[in-house]
C-alpha cells in the first residue's frame, strides 16, 4: 500500500505541472527515486502522457528522440523516458516513426522492459504488419498479464485492420486483463470492434453498451469514439437483418 501510494503522488506531482516544461522531468526523478519498476513506470507514464496531451502539452514537445533511444542514459532515467515518448508517438498514432526509433533500442532493453517491446509491437501492428504478431506474443509471454501493456497491444490490433485474424485476437486479448475487461470501458470498446467484425452484432451492442455506462465523466473525445462504434455496429447489424430478410424472401 506504502508504494501504491508513493507511486500515486509521483503521478500527482507531474499531473500538477502538465503545463509546464519541468513535468517529465519531476516524473523521472521521482521514478528513479523510487526506484520503481518497469510495471510502475509503464501505470504511470501511459496515464500522464495521456494527460499531457490533452492539456496541448505533449511530451513530443518536450523531449527529443534521442531521449527515448540513448542508451548511455542512466538506465531508470532512460526507461522513464523511453515509456513517455513512444507512448506520446503511440497516442498521435506515429507508427512508422516508432518502428524507425525502436530499431536503435538494444534488444537486451526488449528483452528486459515487456512494456518497451510491447510499444514496438504496436508500432508494426498499427501498420497492419504481420510480423508485429509474433512480436506481441514475445510481449504478452515476457509481462504475464500486465494490463498496461495488454492495452498496448490491444491499441495495435485495434489500429491494425489489415492484420490477420485481428477480430479474434482482440476478443482474446481483453479476456487476459483482470475480471476479463468487463469493468475496462477502453476494453469493452475493443472488444465491441472484435465482435462486429466477427459479425457477433448482439454482443457488440452489449460491449459498448457497458462501456458506455463505464465510462468516466470528462473525456468527451473518448466518450464520442464509443457512440460511433455504437452507430458502426448498429448500421452493421441492421445491413445484416435486411440482406437475411431478402434471402430468406428470394429463396427456394
Amino acid at each position: 500500500m506504502e508504494r501504491a501510494a508513493t507511486l500515486a503522488r509521483a503521478a500527482s506531482a507531474a499531473s500538477g505541472e502538465i503545463t509546464s516544461s519541468e513535468w517529465p522531468t519531476l516524473l523521472t526523478e521521482s521514478l528513479r527515486e523510487m526506484e520503481a519498476t518497469w510495471q510502475e513506470s509503464a501505470e504511470v507514464c501511459a496515464d500522464v502522457a495521456w494527460q499531457a496531451r490533452a492539456a496541448g502539452n505533449s511530451v513530443l514537445n518536450l523531449l527529443t528522440p534521442e531521449h527515448a533511444t540513448d542508451s548511455s542514459a542512466d538506465p531508470m532515467l532512460w526507461r522513464t523516458y523511453r515509456h513517455l515518448y513512444f507512448n506520446g508517438l503511440r497516442f498521435d498514432t506515429r507508427c512508422p516513426t516508432m518502428e524507425a526509433l525502436m530499431c536503435k533500442v538494444p534488444p537486451r532493453v526488449l528483452d528486459q522492459d515487456p512494456y518497451t517491446e510491447a510499444l514496438y509491437a504496436f508500432s508494426r501492428l498499427g501498420q497492419s504488419r504481420p510480423d508485429g504478431l509474433a512480436v506481441m506474443q514475445r510481449a504478452l509471454i515476457s509481462a504475464d498479464g500486465h494490463p498496461k501493456t495488454v492495452h498496448v497491444l490491444l491499441h495495435g490490433l485495434w489500429l491494425g485492420s489489415q492484420l490477420p485474424g485481428r477480430a479474434s485476437l482482440l476478443v482474446s486479448l481483453v479476456g487476459l486483463l483482470p475480471d476479463g475487461g468487463l469493468n475496462d470501458p477502453i476494453a469493452l470498446y475493443r472488444m465491441a470492434s472484435g465482435r462486429r467484425s466477427l459479425n457477433e452484432y448482439p454482443e457488440a451492442l452489449t460491449a459498448i453498451g457497458h462501456a458506455l455506462d463505464q465510462l468516466p465523466p470528462g473525456d468527451p473525445s473518448v466518450h464520442a469514439d464509443l457512440v460511433h462504434e455504437h452507430t458502426l455496429i448498429t448500421a452493421a447489424y441492421e445491413l445484416d437483418q435486411r440482406m437475411r430478410a431478402i434471402r430468406n424472401l428470394t429463396s427456394p
